[in-house]
């Protein structure tokens, strides 16, 4: 094992350059966290909102109608796609 000597204050300040930086990711992980749980919706929580069945949502994702994600072999949407078709369609029934 080596061993390196350096000066307390710069040891002191490397730790606190550290310390910072820790702060700063945590404070972005969190705020990050907090906005994709609020953004994407999965295919079920679609399928309940626009009252569709899973099939007529794939439909609609193979024309390009609503934009989607795919994380292995489920779909994830974002919120306001789904907001914008949900006032698309009371657009249609009015």
């Amino acid at each position: 094992m080596e061993i390196v000597i350096i000066e307390r204050e710069a040891f002191e300040t490397f730790m606190a350059e550290v310390s910072a930086l820790t702060e700063k990711v945590d404070r972005l992980c969190a705020r990050g966290t907090e906005r994709r749980l609020k953004k994407w919706m999965d295919g079920e929580d679609v399928c309940r909102l626009l009252r569709l069945s899973p099939k007529t949502l794939q439909s609609m994702r193979d024309r390009g109608i609503v934009a989607c994600s795919q994380v292995g072999r489920k779909f994830y949407y974002r919120s306001e796609d789904v907001v914008r078709l949900v006032s698309e369609k009371q657009e249609g029934a009015s």
